[in-house]
Order: structure tokens, then C-alpha cells, then sequence
């Protein structure tokens, strides 16, 4: 088997869909997507199709390493994403070729199904508790938000008590049962960050994610790790498992690679397996669309220290909630559990007429900038 053609989709709201096409009418499909600079990793995607046109897509791993290795600048969150899509898009034809899931290809389920969190509100969420409630009522034990808008390096008592106002109203209306999860986002500095995970233990947070920026060293991680008792998750804006280590020597509970930007199924299967060394468990980053999570649930069946799934039906910086797939039903969320997909590959079938019509449209998303009160640049 060879490969012929990659051609790349630009979709609504803020995606971006890689398909390559075989000689033997097998394709694959995968989601190569820095959000807010889709266009960049478009360019790197066909950039890399000198090194993929002609070459069996069978050998995975080897088309793995010559992607990531094969030029002198490596790494990074453009190159890294373009790979994830081709690593996607060579499981999908794997799997097909041989009829099998790609989980089944990576050793068989280690589970039968898997859980996943909603998102609630916006950055600036307002009646949290009724938020919440929805979501509780729709299946869901799992939610996450962030836990701030823009936060100055010191801020107010009030600001901070505003924090911990709505992750008590979060906790209210999840009961005991359910489980909060927490999104720094990289907005808070360090000192605030150690103040406030303190101040959030009393909700018991199931994790606060990227509670400092992931440039900083991993010193500052590990005392925000040390400063409470509330698991500490981080790892979004990492792009190998050499980047994860420093964080887990901090101590950090989670790591949460993401499909799209990480190097794909075969880097997430690694990165995984390095956390379980630490015994820290893993929860994909996955904000993007529906090939992103068919590859993210394929290493979640098969990775024995997968803790819950992120998925982005219903989330905020979408807009609109766009399928692109024949069927939803394998990447659907039913009280709250996502089931084990069984179809062939990535267990999805795109629709192909719909992404070529979004692409027609296209988009230009862009992450948003924004200023603390003195006019000065806020982390988003």
C-alpha cells in the first residue's frame, strides 16, 4: 500500500481535518490543529507530504519517526500537530486494513467504557450552580470550568474569594458524588496559584489543570504541587514525552497530553505509559472535533492509567456544535460514558461532502486578547 494524496480541510468552528489517500482505496483521517493558527499547521502538514507521498502508511511508527525526526528544528506546537494528524490519519488506515479498531491493534480494551467531563460556562461563567445542575441532569458526574478570568500576579482578597464562591457553587450542585475539575488556565502567577489551590481544597477539586504557565521552570510547578493537597494536572501545551518528564519529576497528579498536538495515538500511548511509572494518570487534553476524540478514546481503551475523557459537544469557544461525522454515535456522550467503539480504525466515519462544503467557508479563529484593568497584557 502507498500513499497518493493528503489533502487538508479548513472547517468551522476552529478546526482543521487531514485525509490521505492510498492506491488502495483505503483512507485515514486526522485532525492536525494548533487552535488559533490553523492555517500555520496547514502549511506544515503539506510540507511533510514530501516525506509521506509514496510511502506505505502501514508502518506507523517508522512514518512516526521520520516526521518528528526527519528535519534538523523539531518539535514544537506547529510541527508536533502536523504529525498528530498524520498519525491519525496512518491508525485510521491501519485499523481499516485489517478491519479492527485501533485499540484492538494496540493490545485489546483495558476498560468497556469511559467517562467524560462537560464543560460549563464561559471565562467569565455567571449561575454556576444552575450550570452545573443542567449538566448533572443530563448524565454528567464530571465537570470542568475556569476558575478565573484574567487575575492580576497579586490579587485582591476579593478576587480570590471569587474563585472559591463558584467552585462552592460548583460542588453544591454536583453533590459529593461528582467531580470538579479546575482550569488555571495559565492565567494565574505563582504566588496566586499556591494561595489558591490552598483555598480550593475545601471543594476537592478532581484536579486543578495548568495552574502556572508550562514555559516556567519546573521548580515553580512542583510548589504549587507542594502548597496543598489538591491533585495539580497540566500538560496541554507539552508536545513529547521528553516535555512531560520535568513535570511529573514536579509531582503533578494528571497529565493531559492532547491527540491533536501531542504527536498523535503513537505519542499519547507513551506519554501514558511514562506517567504510569510515576503513578500519575492521564487525561487527554480534547477541546477539538470529532477525530481528535475518536483518536483520543482509542488510547483511552487501551491505557490502564486513564483517569476521564474531555470532549467539547456544547463548548463555549465553539459557537456552534458542527458533526462532520455519517454517525455521532460512536463519539457520543450518554450519561455521562462514552461507549467502546468497535468500527474499524478510528471507529468514525467522516462525512466527507459536509467537511468539503465547511471548507468552502473555511474560518479565521483566533484566540482572544486580553488586557488587565491598567492596560496591560492578560494571559487568556
Amino acid at each position: 500500500m502507498k500513499v497518493t494524496a493528503v489533502e487538508t480541510f479548513l472547517v468551522e468552528p476552529r478546526w482543521l481535518f487531514l485525509k490521505v489517500s492510498t492506491d488502495e482505496g483505503v483512507t485515514g483521517w486526522g485532525e492536525p490543529v494548533v487552535e488559533g493558527r490553523a492555517e500555520t499547521v496547514r502549511a506544515a502538514v503539506h510540507e511533510l507530504a514530501e516525506l509521506v507521498i509514496g510511502q506505505d502508511p502501514l508502518r506507523v511508527e517508522d512514518l512516526w519517526q521520520v516526521l518528528r525526526r526527519g528535519g534538523f528544528y523539531r518539535g514544537g506546537p506547529v510541527l508536533s500537530s502536523a504529525l498528530s494528524g498524520y498519525d491519525h490519519a496512518f491508525w485510521d488506515i491501519a485499523g481499516k486494513a485489517r478491519g479492527l479498531p485501533v485499540h484492538e491493534l494496540l493490545g485489546g480494551p483495558v476498560r468497556d467504557r469511559v467517562r467524560a467531563y462537560s464543560w460549563v460556562g464561559g471565562d467569565r461563567p455567571s449561575d454556576v450552580f444552575d450550570a452545573v445542575a443542567r449538566q448533572v441532569s443530563e448524565g454528567f458526574s464530571a465537570v470542568k470550568m475556569n476558575a478565573t478570568a484574567e487575575m492580576r500576579p497579586i490579587a485582591s482578597p476579593a478576587d480570590a474569594e471569587a474563585v472559591l464562591v463558584r467552585a462552592r457553587q460548583a460542588r453544591e450542585a454536583l453533590g459529593p458524588g461528582g467531580d470538579l475539575a479546575l482550569d488555571f488556565h495559565g492565567r494565574v502567577s505563582p504566588a496566586m496559584a499556591r494561595r489558591l489551590v490552598r483555598m480550593l481544597e475545601e471543594v476537592q477539586p478532581m484536579f486543578v489543570e495548568e495552574p502556572v504557565l508550562p514555559e516556567l521552570p519546573a521548580e515553580v510547578l512542583a510548589s504549587v504541587v507542594s502548597a496543598s493537597t489538591v491533585p495539580i494536572a497540566t500538560g496541554e501545551r507539552l508536545y513529547s514525552r521528553w516535555e512531560f518528564k520535568p513535570v511529573l519529576d514536579a509531582g503533578v497528579a494528571v497529565v493531559q497530553p492532547d491527540p491533536a498536538h501531542a504527536g498523535g495515538i503513537s505519542e499519547l500511548r507513551r506519554i501514558g505509559s511514562l506517567a504510569e511509572i510515576y503513578g500519575a494518570s492521564i487525561a487527554p487534553h480534547c477541546p477539538l472535533g470529532p477525530i481528535s476524540l475518536a483518536a483520543s478514546l482509542q488510547v483511552a481503551f487501551t491505557t490502564p492509567n486513564f483517569l476521564i475523557q474531555e470532549q467539547s459537544a456544547g463548548m463555549h469557544y465553539h459557537g456552534t456544535d458542527p458533526t462532520y461525522l455519517v454517525d455521532m454515535a460512536p463519539v457520543r456522550v450518554v450519561d455521562g460514558w462514552i461507549a467502546r467503539p468497535t468500527g474499524p480504525g478510528l471507529g468514525v466515519e467522516v462525512d466527507e461532502e459536509a467537511v468539503r462544503r465547511a471548507a468552502e467557508v473555511g474560518h479565521a479563529w483566533r484566540s482572544p486578547i486580553w488586557r488587565h484593568d491598567d492596560g496591560g497584557f492578560a494571559e487568556w
